[in-house]
């Protein structure tokens, strides 16, 4: 059974190719997993609060323990966190297939916070961009596809 990611036209030899193309995850899908990985850091985020009484410490350390999840879990084989895993979605390397790996998972992190910065702009930048992606996707190389895609 062919879809149409399998058959989409290939880029003629020498040309450039923006990666593959098929189905790509949709606004609220990924709005709805970042609420649910909002839940899961809630709980170390309000241990650490209850022992750093410091604002400063405990956010170094939550912002520390922000990163190390979305890097390991984006950057990481599945490409999933446990509220992308919930709904289905993953990261996806937009230019050479599979996992975008743990360098540039942390660049994506970055790329979140960089997104944020103008009211939010580079979060919904992927309602009107072609590929579906909001900033820190494009600076990373990546598209949030649904899961069973591209396997």
């Amino acid at each position: 059974m062919s879809t149409q990611w399998e058959s989409a036209p290939q880029a003629p030899p020498g040309s450039y190719s923006s990666g593959p193309s098929g189905p790509r995850s949709g606004f609220w899908r990924r709005v709805a997993a970042a609420i649910v990985d909002f839940f899961v850091l809630l709980i170390p985020s309000i241990i650490l609060l209850l022992i750093f009484k410091n604002g400063a410490a405990y956010q170094l350390l939550s912002t520390v323990i922000s990163l190390a999840y979305f890097t390991y879990f984006e950057g990481g084989p599945t490409g999933q966190t446990v509220g992308k895993r919930a709904l289905g979605i993953r990261v996806y390397d937009f230019r050479e297939g599979g996992s975008i790996g743990y360098g540039r998972g942390f660049l994506r992190q970055i790329g979140k916070y960089l997104s944020a910065i103008p009211l939010g702009l580079g979060y919904l930048w992927m309602l009107w961009d072609k590929e579906k992606q909001c900033w820190q996707d494009k600076i990373a190389g990546s598209v949030v596809v649904p899961a069973d895609a591209y396997r």
